[in-house]
């Protein structure tokens, strides 16, 4: 059964972006590239994804390391050093290892030395979206003035380079976001999410129900699974309804919404959404095509790119997101600009 956890209200403490941030590995790899081990053409992914390349980091880095490239971003757009930071949320479901905590290794790289660091590890897709609610609500707290929010995947080592499914999808970025304080009437003025288990889209193996053995390592169980019809109707289910939620608990139209940022799957299901939605095509930006599905970081990466050259003040933005589990979820900015 779905459950929709809806939250109405303002923030007491209106909370907003202040900075944000983006790295992506230099390397390239493309269609053509994949379709050398796989049973698949360079015409099926464009057609079926939209997808002509994404990123891979190099087999040195972890997701920390990526994380902390957007973050230092990040920290320098919004001006304020990382000894401000009071907490550091890092949403991935590729951590640098189960223990100890990736947020705990920016926060280290970072000199972030009164930070809380906590990590959201299993909100996938979704991640984003989560972490700045979560980062949000920890701002009511007095105690909390700057809250930076990481969404980083390298999403390339959690899928089988076997399986077109998933193979074809995937890329890893990093994408980090400063939150601050916002005048009244500007900020975060509502947030919408959703869930409902589902086994559609997971790894199988890993934890304490299935944990790695030798026979899970022959089966492949410890990569990316996805039933890609059942993710593709739980999209376009789901998003549209999120949309339209956190539009009215926010008291604006999604004529007054100038930048829908949505989550980076796929192109077909960004169309879908749109079509369903009546949105133009130049509200809804687009980073699929050359970097893929960067999961956690997906949000991040048409955000920033908004932020650097096309974000005005006064202008309504909608992130929008879901992932496997699944989790869902959309949030509505009012961005404030200032005059400096």
């Amino acid at each position: 059964m779905t459950s929709i956890t809806a939250r109405r209200g303002r923030l007491a403490r209106p909370v907003g972006i202040v900075g944000t941030g983006l790295h992506i590995p230099p390397r390239i790899v493309t269609n053509e590239e994949l379709v050398e081990g796989l049973d698949t053409t360079d015409e099926w992914i464009r057609a079926r994804t939209g997808i002509a390349e994404r990123r891979f980091a190099d087999p040195e880095s972890a997701t920390s390391d990526l994380a902390v490239e957007a973050a230092r971003e990040a920290l320098d757009a919004a001006g304020i050093p990382a000894t401000a930071l009071d907490a550091i949320i890092v949403a991935t479901f590729t951590p640098d290892q189960p223990l100890p905590a990736t947020s705990l290794t920016v926060k280290q790289a970072l000199g972030a030395s009164g930070a809380m660091p906590l990590d959201l590890t299993q909100g996938a897709c979704a991640g984003g979206i989560y972490g700045l609610v979560v980062a949000a609500h920890l701002m009511q707290n007095p105690a909390f003035s700057n809250v930076l929010v990481i969404g980083a995947d390298c999403a390339s080592r959690a899928t089988d380079p076997q399986d077109r499914t998933t193979r074809v999808f995937f890329g890893d970025a990093a994408g980090a976001v400063v939150l601050g304080a916002a005048p009244a009437g500007f900020g975060l003025l509502a947030w919408d999410t959703g869930d409902e288990l589902s086994h559609a889209v997971g790894i199988p193996a890993g934890g304490s129900r299935l944990p790695f053995s030798e026979p899970v390592l022959h089966d492949r169980n410890h990569y990316l699974q996805m039933d890609g019809k059942a993710a593709w109707n739980a999209a376009t289910g789901h998003l549209p309804q999120s949309i339209r939620a956190v539009a009215a608990r926010a008291e604006v139209s999604l004529d007054e919404v100038r930048h829908f940022l949505l989550h980076q799957a796929n192109f077909n299901i960004l169309a879908d959404v749109m079509k369903q939605l009546d949105i133009p095509a130049d509200r809804v930006p687009l980073t699929v095509d050359r970097l893929g599905n960067t999961a956690s970081a997906s949000i991040f990466t048409v955000l920033h790119e908004r932020m650097t050259d096309s974000i005005d003040h006064g202008d309504y933005l909608i992130l929008s997101a879901i992932g496997a589990g699944y989790l869902w979820g959309s949030l509505c900015f009012r961005q404030h600009l200032s005059a400096d």
